[in-house]
């Protein structure tokens, strides 16, 4: 069984930076493909980015394209979400997923993973 655990979330105004992380439980990390994704209140559950279990593919929503960036050290089994120039309309639940696969890309649809984080919270004030 894998488990995904996140932190670094938190309350920041806009315009500042948040990086979060996501630490996977099991041996053979370099098997995961990694996303995230988040929930903002009263919405569906979107896309933010992925990255293969490489590290060689990212994908990103249009929404946060050229600000935030996905990296992953496999030896370390995490992954992060560097946020810069935060917006208000950023602020979600934010959960990191997880799919063991063979293949090496990016997924983008939350029916591609196969494991999810319990989520941390995003909050930016304008």
């Amino acid at each position: 069984q894998v488990q995904l655990v996140e932190s670094g979330g938190g309350l920041v105004q806009a315009g500042a930076s948040l990086r979060l992380s996501c630490a996977v439980s099991g041996r053979t990390f370099s098997t995961h493909n990694m996303g995230w994704f988040r929930q903002a209140p009263g919405k569906e559950r979107e896309f933010v980015g992925s990255i293969s279990r490489s590290g060689r593919f990212t994908r990103y929503a249009d929404s946060v394209k050229g600000r935030f960036t996905i990296s992953r050290v496999n030896a370390n089994n995490t992954i992060f979400l560097q946020m810069n120039s935060l917006k208000p309309e950023d602020t979600a639940v934010y959960y990191c997923a997880d799919l063991v696969s063979a293949a090496d890309y990016a997924p983008a649809r939350d029916v591609d993973y196969d494991y999810w984080g319990q989520g941390t919270q995003v909050t930016v004030s304008s």
